[in-house]
């Protein structure tokens, strides 16, 4: 049947462009799949970021965080991810949001539910499963919100796995006041700037005293998921622990400007950011 299918309703794979060998809803093979591989080294125990300074280098009371969260401690208790945010990672989820194929949605659900999967043995027994919202505008034009449908794919996988761990999708509960502007190409500043107040909880007497799972599809700076944490934790949540999908993961060179002006550059996987941390005006915003 597949055979005749394909002869028939040939289709080519969606990331690498390779002949389809079965039929499916979900163009992409089954080759791309396992080409996104595992978050690997060393990781800050907080953000997931990667450590600039090799453990055994730094003071071993915060050999296990990085710069930033030992400065300004996120408002969330600890960020996993599946994947870097490139190559076959980044194609996927631009299918899933850009290109709406929303049966991607399940296998990438699958992948961040193994990123989910990291918090069994920490994690509170029962958790509200909130995505990072959309505000209203945004998704009237887009149609649906890419981390709600990752969140609900993941949540029937670990249903599956671990039918004892209590998780249970609020979609509702975090709302988007104000329609931001698209975070590519600003600074790491503007970010934060950009995303200031933007959150505020539906209702509070749903979160109070809950710990909560925050799902996004991509961590890149942090300012939204801070951001959103931020108002979960004023309505009164326990605790906020956050999984997303990809880690834009950064590294840190030195290249030198005209007139001997060193400028320092530091690169994300998926995009480059300038100074400040300016990403490419060529990245699509996460939302």
């Amino acid at each position: 049947m597949d055979a005749i299918g394909c002869a028939l309703l040939p289709a080519s794979c969606t990331l690498c462009g390779s002949p389809l060998p079965q039929l499916s809803s979900v163009p992409i093979c089954a080759v791309c799949w396992t080409e996104i591989p595992l978050l690997s080294g060393p990781a800050c125990a907080r953000c997931g970021d990667s450590l600039d300074t090799p453990v055994s280098l730094v003071n071993p009371a915060s050999a296990s965080f990085c710069r930033a969260c030992r400065l300004a401690p996120p408002a969330f208790l600890r960020a996993v991810a599946f994947g870097l945010y490139q190559d076959r990672m980044k194609g996927a989820i631009h299918a899933l949001k850009y290109d709406r194929l929303y049966p991607a949605a399940r296998g990438l659900g699958r992948l961040l539910a193994q990123a989910i999967a990291q918090f069994a043995s920490d994690a509170p027994a029962e958790m509200l499963v909130v995505p990072v919202p959309l505000h209203r505008s945004k998704y009237a034009e887009r149609g649906f919100n890419q981390a709600r449908s990752l969140a609900a794919q993941a949540l029937r996988f670990l249903h599956k796995s671990d039918p004892a761990w209590k998780l249970a999708l609020a979609p509702s509960t975090l709302m988007r006041l104000r329609a931001t502007e698209s975070q590519a190409g600003l600074t790491s500043r503007g970010r934060r700037l950009n995303v200031r107040g933007a959150f505020t909880v539906s209702d509070p007497a749903v979160v109070e005293s809950k710990h909560i799972l925050l799902i996004d599809d991509i961590f890149t700076t942090g300012a939204t998921i801070r951001a959103a944490a931020q108002a979960l934790k004023r309505a009164g949540a326990a605790s906020v622990w956050v999984a997303t999908l990809a880690r834009a993961r950064r590294t840190s060179v030195r290249r030198y400007a005209p007139a001997d002006k060193a400028e320092d550059t530091r690169i994300f996987a998926g995009a480059t950011l300038h100074c400040e941390t300016n990403f490419s005006l060529q990245e699509k915003s996460s939302f």
